[in-house]
C-alpha cells in the first residue's frame, strides 16, 4: 500500500513563516462556527420576514450547511479549538449533528483519504476517479442534486445502515451500521430541537423550506462541486503538488460555494494540520516564493467544471 507523497514545511517556509501561518486560534476556529450558524439564522429571520427572499435564502444557508460540513471536516484535524474536548464536541454537536455527519466516523475514514491520497487505497477515490465525464453526465448528476434525488438516495441508505437492513452478513456491516447510527441518532435529536424552536416561533414551516430543502438541493450541488474541484481531472496522482487542487475563488462563489476557505485544497493536503482560516496566509507566501506555479491551482469552479466534464458525448453508431 503506497502512501501519498509528503512535503515537510520547512522545505518551503521558514521556521519563523511556519511558526506564524500553523498558530491556531480558539477565537477563530469556534468564531467560524459562530459565524456560520449566524448567517444560516439571519438567512432563515429575513426568509420568514419577506418570503419572497426565501429563493436567496436557500443557496445561503444551503452554503452554510455545506460550511459545518467543512468546520466538522476541520475538527477531525483539531483545528476548531486548541482544548481537545472542546474541539471534539463542537465538531460533534452543533456542527456535524445537524447535517446527519458523526465526526467519530469520519475522521478515520478522512485520515486514510490524507494518508492514501489519489492512490488505489484512497477511500474517496470513489468521488474523482470517474472524471472526466460528459457535459450531458454532469448535467444528470447537477440535476440529480437540485431536484433532491441524491440526498434522498442518501438520507434512505443512512437510515437503513443505521436500522441494519440490507448490510447483514457482510464485512464490516456492525461498523458500518454502528457508524450510521452514530450519525442518524444525532442528526434526529439536533433536526427536532429545530423544528421544535421553529415551531414555538409561530414558524414551524420554516424548518420544511428554509433547512431541509436547501439541504437537499443547494447544498447537495455545491458539496459535488467541492469534490470534483478537490480532487477530479488533476495533473499527476504521485505529486503532492498537484494531486490536489486549488481553486481561486471570487466573493460570490466564497459565498454560495466555497465557505471557510475550503478552496485552498492544495495547500491542506501539502498541510494537512494547517487551521483553515490561515490558509490564504500560506497561499500568499507560497505565492511570493513562486512555489503556487508547481501546484495545482486553477481560476474558479467555472473553469474546473469544465475540465470535469471534458470528456467527447459518444456519437450515435
Amino acid at each position: 500500500m503506497p502512501v501519498a507523497k509528503r512535503i515537510r514545511p520547512l522545505d518551503l517556509f521558514t521556521k519563523e513563516e511556519w511558526a506564524h501561518v500553523s498558530r491556531r486560534s480558539d477565537l477563530l476556529g469556534l468564531g467560524t462556527v459562530v459565524h456560520a450558524w449566524s448567517v444560516i439564522i439571519l438567512a432563515m429571520a429575513a426568509a420568514i420576514w419577506q418570503p419572497w427572499l426565501i429563493i436567496l435564502a436557500i443557496p445561503v444557508i444551503g452554503a452554510r450547511q455545506l460550511g459545518l460540513a467543512i468546520l466538522m471536516h476541520e475538527a477531525a484535524h483539531g483545528g476548531l479549538s486548541k482544548n481537545g474536548k472542546i474541539n471534539e464536541w463542537v465538531g460533534h454537536w452543533p456542527v456535524g449533528a445537524p447535517i446527519g455527519a458523526s465526526l467519530k466516523a469520519y475522521r478515520p475514514y478522512h485520515l486514510n483519504h490524507h494518508k492514501y491520497a489519489q492512490q488505489p487505497e484512497d477511500p474517496d477515490l470513489i468521488l474523482s476517479a470517474p472524471f472526466p465525464v460528459t457535459r450531458s453526465s454532469l448535467r444528470r448528476k447537477i440535476i440529480r442534486d437540485l431536484t433532491g434525488q441524491t440526498f434522498y438516495k442518501q438520507r434512505v441508505n443512512q437510515f437503513a445502515n443505521a436500522m441494519g437492513l440490507g448490510i447483514r452478513n457482510t464485512k464490516g456491516a456492525e461498523n458500518r451500521s454502528q457508524s450510521a447510527r452514530e450519525a442518524v441518532i444525532p442528526f434526529l435529536i439536533t433536526n427536532m430541537i429545530l423544528l421544535t424552536v421553529l415551531t414555538l416561533l409561530g414558524h414551524w414551516w420554516a424548518y420544511f423550506v428554509l433547512w431541509l430543502l436547501p439541504m437537499a438541493t443547494w447544498n447537495q450541488l455545491i458539496t459535488r462541486l467541492r469534490n470534483i474541484a478537490e480532487h477530479a481531472v488533476v495533473p499527476d496522482h504521485n505529486d503532492p503538488m498537484r494531486h490536489a487542487r486549488t481553486t481561486r475563488a471570487n466573493l460570490l462563489e466564497r459565498a454560495f460555494i466555497a465557505p471557510y476557505w475550503v478552496n485552498y485544497h492544495c495547500e491542506h493536503h501539502m498541510f494537512m494540520h494547517l487551521p483553515c482560516y490561515r490558509l490564504p496566509e500560506a497561499h500568499a507566501l507560497l505565492r511570493k516564493k513562486g512555489i503556487t506555479a508547481q501546484m495545482e491551482v486553477q481560476d474558479g469552479y467555472l473553469t474546473v467544471l469544465k475540465r470535469a466534464a471534458s470528456k467527447p458525448e459518444a456519437q450515435p453508431a
